[in-house]
């Protein structure tokens, strides 16, 4: 295996030269190589980059002077952030690089949170940063793929403490270029949503099931940044159908929750022309933060403390019936074929009859809903089954299977 793998290395050269230099200094000393770009405005590096600021501008089919001339900084980084990720883009299907890491304080991570969105799967992708983790990055800005590294005690200048996370992210990005996996293309692949098996069940009888079919499952944490992975794939046509039976994160969305994975949810796969199987888990349910303090709103539901993460409050009919409307309006923007299955009897194993959660009014008048205002193009299948019923799991495959049969999924084996 060849290990001089190369990293692209971003960052505004004029007032990181140091910290980019280091993290350069770091990868060589690993026996890698570096391509080096610079995405400063106004300053000069004390030395060339690979890649100058002019490189960046002309990328965004512009010039520095005309960035340097729009007088404003938002919108002087928004273009270098453009150029930057054409560029990046550019020099990754000539194969010049295996890995990027990039360097910011928010502006950079603002810039660096495009770039590596626009970068394919499995190009590993890391942002030294001082605001990772922080609930200012929205989940929509996610890809599915990235890395953050916190950049602690790094705003101005080298110190012990900024050298110890620097290093430690030049060693990560090397490394994951050296062991990286991408994914492989000629096997499809199908995109499913869940909970864990506490809650949600149906993947431990389809999985198997679409496998030996000749399928690959990739199922996703339907927890924010679960269903923020899922819709990013979804939306750049990575799978050949999808199982998205999971869908209490659009709730979680509508109801003001911070744990969501964006307003776009629910709209990926419909939006670029992937058939798609939907179904409404768990969606008698918002999740909130078990840290934070109950918002005032929910004091007077019911409520269930999954872990010290997460707590789970249920809805009441009207807060249902918002979901279901919710549901209605991302499916009415499908434009492949869209089936809706209706599992009468409950979404999650904690609405079950004789489970703590259970509410049969609240369920019904969210399916009532759904009934009613179901989009005329979205098939709609109700079952009198639950969510976790073997009789789901049946229905949703032999849905697929038809759909194989009519060549709507490219199937790799003929289904049985």
């Amino acid at each position: 295996m060849n290990d001089a793998k190369t990293i692209l290395i971003v960052g505004t050269y004029d007032t990181k030269q140091d910290e980019l230099s280091f993290i350069k200094e770091c990868i060589l000393r690993g026996g890698g190589q570096v391509l080096c770009m610079d995405v400063s405005v106004l300053g000069d590096p004390q030395s060339p980059t690979d890649y100058s600021k002019q490189d960046v501008a002309w990328a965004a089919d512009t010039t520095i002077e005309s960035i340097i001339d729009t007088g404003d900084e938002n919108d002087a980084m928004q273009l270098m952030a453009t150029g930057a990720s054409l560029l990046a883009v550019q020099l990754h299907r000539q194969s010049l690089f295996d890995g990027v890491i990039i360097l910011g304080g928010s502006m950079g991570t603002d810039l660096a949170l495009d770039v590596c969105a626009a970068l394919p799967l499995g190009v590993p992708k890391y942002i030294v940063s001082t605001v990772a983790f922080s609930s200012m990055i929205p989940a929509e800005r996610l890809a599915a793929d990235i890395q953050m590294i916190l950049w602690a005690g790094g705003l101005y200048g080298l110190n012990a403490i900024c050298k110890a996370s620097l290093s430690q992210a030049a060693g990560a990005v090397l490394g994951a270029a050296r062991s990286a996996q991408a994914p492989d293309n000629n096997k499809p692949i199908i995109g499913m949503t869940s909970l864990g098996t506490s809650a949600l069940t149906y993947m431990v009888a389809l999985k198997p099931a679409l496998e030996a079919r000749g399928f690959e499952v990739a199922i996703f944490h339907a927890t924010g940044m679960g269903g923020r992975a899922f819709e990013s794939l979804a939306s750049q046509g990575a799978f050949a159908c999808v199982f998205d039976f999971c869908t209490q994160e659009l709730g979680n969305d509508v109801h003001g929750s911070s744990i969501t994975a964006g307003p776009t949810r629910l709209t990926g796969a419909g939006l670029a022309g992937i058939p798609q199987l939907v179904a409404p888990g768990c969606t008698d349910l918002v999740d909130v933060v078990s840290s934070e303090p109950l918002p005032s709103r929910w004091k007077n539901h019911v409520t269930h403390v999954h872990n010290r993460l997460i707590t789970s409050v249920v809805l009441n009919n009207d807060e249902r019936r918002d979901v279901a409307n919710a549901i209605n309006k991302q499916l009415s923007q499908a434009t492949a074929k869209t089936t809706l299955l209706l599992p009468l009897a409950g979404c999650g194993e904690w609405d079950r009859e004789g489970a703590p959660l259970h509410d049969a009014p609240g369920y019904a008048a969210f399916c009532k809903q759904i009934r009613t205002h179901c989009p005329s193009h979205v098939e709609l299948i109700e079952l009198d089954a639950h969510i976790n019923d073997s009789a789901f799991a049946d229905q949703a495959l032999a849905v697929f299977d038809a759909w194989c049969a009519d060549g709507m999924v490219k199937s790799p084996v003929k289904a049985q």
